[in-house]
């Protein structure tokens, strides 16, 4: 099992989501389970070593963000701090972590082709 930065960043967006989906809106659980499923996943195989699956981590990081920027429910909890575990759980998830989650990849991805070409 390897530890790369990509893999413990989407780890963190796991656990965090894991604490978040309790808290959050039950009207919304398909989605929040679907999109913790995604990130375990992604998790799981870039601990294994894969590398394709990190294409899929900048769209997905991208998605989250703009989804929480674009629900005014999220924006009042993030912006007023009404329910402050919640507002803690969003910005640390929804931004803070996917903006981690991005740069790790692209350094990953980079190393990855850097080392493809040394090899080749």
């Amino acid at each position: 099992m390897r530890k790369s930065p990509a893999a413990v960043v989407l780890a963190a967006i796991a656990v965090t989501g894991a604490i978040a989906i309790p808290a959050g809106n039950p009207m919304f659980i398909d989605r929040a389970i679907a999109i913790e499923i995604a990130f375990v996943t992604l998790a799981v195989l870039t601990f294994a070593g894969y590398k394709k699956q990190l294409y899929a981590c900048i769209p997905l990081a991208a998605i989250v963000m703009i989804g929480n920027s674009l629900a005014p429910p999220h924006v009042e909890i993030m912006t007023t701090f009404s329910k402050p575990l919640n507002a803690v759980v969003l910005i640390t998830g929804g931004y803070v972590l996917q903006v981690a989650l991005i740069i790790a990849t692209v350094i990953e991805l980079k190393k990855s082709k850097i080392a493809g070409e040394i090899k080749g």
